[in-house]
């Protein structure tokens, strides 16, 4: 999840001319929460995406996801690609806007998983695009500094509390934060891992599925790629397949078949591909991703600056966030709840 952009403004009709796109049919994708989408389909029949990028991200980072998709598709890896505009360039510049157009993969995206099955597809998924990836030698123009520096989101956290005490909703935010902080300071000490190749933002809301089959087939928003920990891949992806009740319910839980599921998907793809040591891990860094992504929930319930929100349904991004932050509390205690249960399945599967 990255920061908000302005509400979507349809392309205008100088970037559609320069896009080659005047004459199609444009629908707004609903999901997501980094750039503005549109399906585009041409009189010609053919179907691509427009984008307008979030301009956190830099240029040349079209450049990182161009050689990325090309390897993967070198493996016969399905994946979105980027398609040059008339002037044969990757994105389009505008003054103010970055748009650019990418190949459309058919399919249906979630925001929850609905059984089993669908979390082995998508931990198999997940295991074939990072071994696919595994052999490329790239310095990325994204580096994303940061984005799962757990005591640096509790800092923010912290200074969020301090410096917002005059936030009409601060008396409702505050204990959540403080009760963040405590759940904090009992997490258990990750290993190091190797930096690999990784998506960097694996939810389930990623993931294409086929309509008729219903097997994973696609990772779709590629802006995230980035060389980090895979551990911190693997927990940011089942801390969001393996709660049924999704992002949006105060009351979320942690499914234990959903997890043993997409960790038998992604060791039947990749067995040896993680240490002993990553794999004990995972509980541990998926609990450490669900506080920390509640504390950068909490925190900008106060700052009000990251997160996208829902206009329609909540009266601004404070009540959001913290409706955010409250699941990923739940999940958390969720995961501690059943923390046995979790390391006995990884040892099972680790000794199969």
């Amino acid at each position: 999840m990255i920061s908000a952009m302005p509400d979507p403004v349809k392309p205008s009709t100088k970037v559609l001319e320069a896009l080659g796109l005047t004459e199609a049919k444009l629908t707004l994708f609903k999901s997501g929460l980094i750039n503005d989408s549109w399906r585009a389909d041409t009189p010609d029949g053919n179907t691509v995406v427009v984008q307008r990028v979030n301009p956190i991200f830099p240029v040349a980072i079209n450049d990182d996801i161009n050689l990325v998709t090309k390897h993967l598709e070198s493996k016969g890896v399905l994946t979105p690609r980027i398609l040059p505009t008339l002037e044969k360039k990757l994105v389009l510049v505008t003054s103010s806007e970055l748009w650019r157009l990418m190949t459309f993969v058919p399919g249906i995206t979630r925001d929850i998983l609905e059984n089993p099955r669908q979390a082995n597809e998508a931990g198999a998924l997940l295991a074939r695009f990072h071994l696919a990836l595994s052999d490329l030698e790239h310095t990325f123009e994204n580096t994303r500094l940061g984005v799962h520096n757990t005591l640096l989101h509790l800092e923010t956290l912290k200074n969020a509390l301090e410096n917002h005490k005059t936030h009409a909703r601060f008396s409702k935010i505050k204990p959540i934060g403080e009760l963040i902080l405590d759940m904090a300071s009992t997490l258990p000490e990750l290993p190091a891992s190797t930096d690999r190749i990784v998506h960097g933002d694996p939810k389930i809301s990623n993931i294409i599925f086929d309509k008729v089959t219903d097997d994973a087939t696609c990772l779709i928003d590629l802006d995230t790629i980035a060389s980090m920990p895979i551990i911190f891949e693997m927990g940011d992806a089942f801390r969001s397949w393996c709660n049924p009740y999704g992002e949006e319910n105060k009351e979320a839980a942690f499914s234990l078949p959903l997890f043993h599921s997409a960790v038998i998907g992604y060791m039947q793809e990749t067995r040896n591909f993680l240490t002993v040591e990553e794999w004990r891990a995972l509980p541990g860094a998926t609990l450490t991703i669900a506080v920390e992504l509640a504390a950068r929930f909490t925190a900008d319930a106060l700052m009000e600056r990251h997160f996208s929100w829902d206009s329609e349904r909540y009266k601004g991004a404070s009540e959001h966030n913290q409706v955010r932050a409250q699941s990923q509390i739940s999940l958390a205690h969720s995961i501690r709840a059943q923390w046995t249960a979790l390391e006995d399945m990884i040892s099972a599967v680790i000794d199969s």
